[in-house]
């Protein structure tokens, strides 16, 4: 596995520094350049908790993948280039206001002059590292925070109007290893509860919004505007193809 291929594949040019700067570029880079998807979910391919094989898929076969993979590789990558890192887990707050399987997203917290939430595998979400403080922080998907609940335990929240805050899911920053997560990446392969099992879910993050291709729809948006689409199951390769530069070794 190498650094600067990984690099290349998501558009970073390293400058070497460990800093904010650098920390926030890497996860906007790796966010417009490598999709969340569940398409070997949906299709019955095995994901095993792996780094090399998440590399081999993500870099090598510009494919993206679920939160396991994504922060797991990007993990990888941030204690190579000297970030000081490690795995956390979550609870999905779901937009019925019910709770996911508890503890079952991984994300990270990187220690700089304070630990910050950093999350590459949760599609539609913050771009950027978010302080534990409170402190707002904001880009072009909207505004966030990250409060504490109580000890170790934190919501990463997203202002939906004025003055008032949804949770998108509780994290608790006590440190985890990616092996913690066999029993919730199990569960998120083959459960029938498990949102993933569902439909294809393809969300990439774009300069001015994000491409979303959900079941039969393809949703588009624009600085705010959404487009959507219903796909034809005849031309979901090629959708994978052009929208997301996604090029699938089995038929759909």
């Amino acid at each position: 596995m190498k650094v600067d291929q990984y690099l290349q594949r998501i558009g970073f040019d390293d400058t070497k520094e460990i800093n904010l700067e650098t920390l926030h570029q890497l996860q906007l880079q790796h966010m417009l350049h490598v999709p969340f998807e569940n398409l070997d979910v949906i299709y019955n391919v095995p994901i095993p908790l792996d780094i090399e094989t998440y590399y081999n898929k993500i870099v090598l076969n510009q494919r993206g993948g679920f939160c396991y993979e994504l922060n797991g590789l990007f993990n990888w990558l941030l204690q190579k280039r000297g970030f000081k890192s490690h795995f956390i887990s979550a609870t999905i707050n779901r937009p019925d206001g019910s709770w996911a399987k508890e503890g079952s997203h991984a994300a990270q917290i990187v220690e700089l002059d304070q630990p910050y939430l950093v999350d590459v595998g949760f599609g539609d979400s913050v771009r950027m590292p978010i302080p534990l403080t409170g402190e707002t922080r904001e880009d072009i998907s909207g505004v966030y925070r990250a409060i504490n609940v109580r000890k170790n335990i934190f919501d990463l929240q997203r202002a939906e109007g004025e003055n008032k805050w949804n949770t998108l899911f509780r994290f608790d920053i006590t440190p985890r290893k990616l092996t913690d997560f066999e029993e919730a990446s199990h569960f998120n392969q083959t459960s029938p509860k498990s949102h993933f099992t569902q439909k294809e879910i393809v969300s990439l993050a774009t300069p001015d919004g994000r491409m979303t291709l959900s079941g039969n729809s393809l949703i588009v948006t624009r600085d705010g505007e959404k487009e959507k689409t219903t796909v034809n199951s005849s031309d979901k390769l090629s959708v994978l193809e052009n929208y997301f530069g996604i090029n699938l070794h089995y038929a759909v």
